[in-house]
């Protein structure tokens, strides 16, 4: 279930020098969360404007650095214990943003309904997670298709041109994930519903701007 969510451990560990990096010269979080999102704005303009395959090394080169700051964003607020509420909606919002405009790269190489329906399944997992949440259950992340799944069949469809088969899958394995954490979320939900009161565990609803 996990996919390539699964790397993330170690792909954190991978980072470590830069996070403390950042530590030291006191980078807002924030401003990487913002730098995300510039990244896939980049991303979107080269898979637009380049044809495949000289599109692939740009595109692949943004959609890396884009998912480097989704992971140093919150890594480096929890490291210099700037964890804030507000922040945590930045983050979320920066992501559902930066998702939206690697898709809006497409509208050069796909038909309007496809991207539109790509991009409205994309945000499915995220909105489960998030719902999730907000109802006391732990955050679900991972595959069969989040947000590293999806960065990677963007530069599939960059260095292929395959642009509307890249769509199809990408809007069926989101929807395929959603569907998944759904399953999952009210399995949790509905065992913890079933237990006392009292044998709740106390991570049960996570506390207010511990997570960005």
């Amino acid at each position: 279930m996990n996919g390539l969510y699964a790397l993330k451990p170690w792909y954190a560990a991978r980072l470590g020098g830069i996070r403390g990096t950042l530590a030291r010269r006191e980078v807002s979080p924030d401003a990487l969360t913002a730098a995300g999102v510039l990244a896939a704005a980049g991303a979107a303009a080269a898979l637009a404007w380049l044809p495949a395959p000289l599109a692939a090394l740009p595109v692949t080169a943004l959609l890396a650095a884009r998912l480097a700051f989704a992971n140093l964003d919150g890594a480096l607020a929890r490291d210099t214990g700037r964890c804030t509420r507000r922040g945590s909606v930045l983050n979320e919002l920066g992501d559902r943003a930066a998702d939206l405009l690697v898709l809006a790269g497409f509208l050069a190489l796909a038909p309007l309904w496809l991207v539109s329906v790509a991009a409205l399944a994309a945000t499915l997992p995220s909105w489960v997670a998030l719902a999730g949440a907000a109802a006391g259950a732990p955050r679900r992340n991972g595959g069969p298709v989040g947000k590293t799944e999806r960065c990677l069949l963007a530069a599939v469809a960059a260095a292929t041109g395959w642009a509307v088969p890249v769509l199809i899958v990408l809007a069926a394995g989101s929807a395929l994930t959603a569907a998944l954490r759904l399953v999952w979320l009210w399995r949790e939900l509905g065992a913890a519903d079933a237990a006392p009161a009292d044998a709740a565990p106390a991570d049960a609803v996570p506390a207010a701007g511990a997570t960005r």
